[in-house]
């Protein structure tokens, strides 16, 4: 080999591996996904036989019409536990708001989704199978931008989820309480297994300022196990004696859920 052949090979080389550091540097510094936006629907049942027609509805046209939006995920939920009561829970995720805005429209053009839903939306009025449905917007936590799906719900295995509402007295202190999470409580709550599964900043809701999350386990044994770890954990002890998060909840509310056959969480 020539010594021009030799230099045109040392400096081909050197080309190849300053690339090689740009794509590695590059993936190194990639940013971290965008934030989704979260929708939970409440249809409130009075009976466990509307309860039954609205899930039949939420999984066999709707849920569908969803994933052929590119909206995948869908929670399909009812309560459980003493407390419970005949009301469907569907958590959506969104990418962009614009998903969001646009999901109507969307809905509207879709011939397969009016197909699945004709018998649904042939009910009379009179015999309507939810009163109302409660709606809330969310946008993921900086800490937990997107879904984190279960394993066992992926498998289809027995599986249960908790949502949970944290009410602030003023939007300062939900802000507070968002940070506080970011900061630290998310995970120590993945360290002690309570399996978050997303967080949202409420934007829009009948009770705002709040935030809402979501946790999983595979029965309530393993659950209330789970969160009997939280409370002593040393860094927890640290994070909620900081006088920047005192008073950041006025109220919490817990609901247990159990998934349906077609929830895709």
């Amino acid at each position: 080999m020539n010594l021009t052949s030799s230099r045109r090979h040392f400096v081909t080389g050197l080309l190849a591996a300053a690339a090689a550091m740009t794509l590695a540097g590059a993936s190194a510094t990639a940013a971290p996904p965008a934030q989704e936006y979260y929708e939970i629907r409440i249809y409130r049942c009075q009976t466990v036989e509307n309860q039954e027609v609205v899930v039949n509805f939420v999984e066999d046209a709707l849920v569908p019409a969803l994933n052929r939006q590119k909206i995948d995920r869908v929670g399909i939920f009812t309560p459980t536990g003493e407390k419970a009561d005949n009301s469907v829970y569907v958590l959506i995720p969104y990418r962009t708001l614009d998903a969001f805005g646009g999901l109507n429209a969307a809905l509207a053009a879709d011939d397969a989704y009016h197909k699945d839903a004709a018998e649904y939306f042939a009910i009379d009025q009179k015999a309507a199978r939810y009163s109302r449905i409660e709606s809330r917007l969310m946008k993921a936590f900086a800490g937990m931008p997107v879904i984190e799906q279960p394993a066992y719900s992926k498998d289809k295995k027995p599986r249960l989820f908790e949502l949970r509402t944290y009410e602030s007295h003023n939007a300062h202190m939900a802000q507070l309480k968002v940070e506080m999470f970011n900061k630290g409580e998310i995970d120590i709550m993945r360290e002690v297994g309570l399996g978050p599964v997303f967080f949202g900043e409420t934007l829009i809701s009948n009770d705002v300022p709040n935030l809402t999350y979501m946790l999983s386990a595979e029965n309530e044994e393993d659950h209330k196990t789970h969160w009997k770890g939280f409370g002593p954990h040393p860094e927890w002890q640290k994070l909620k004696k900081l006088d920047r998060y005192k008073g950041t909840v006025s109220k919490i509310i817990s609901t247990m859920l159990a998934p349906t056959e077609g929830s895709q969480l």
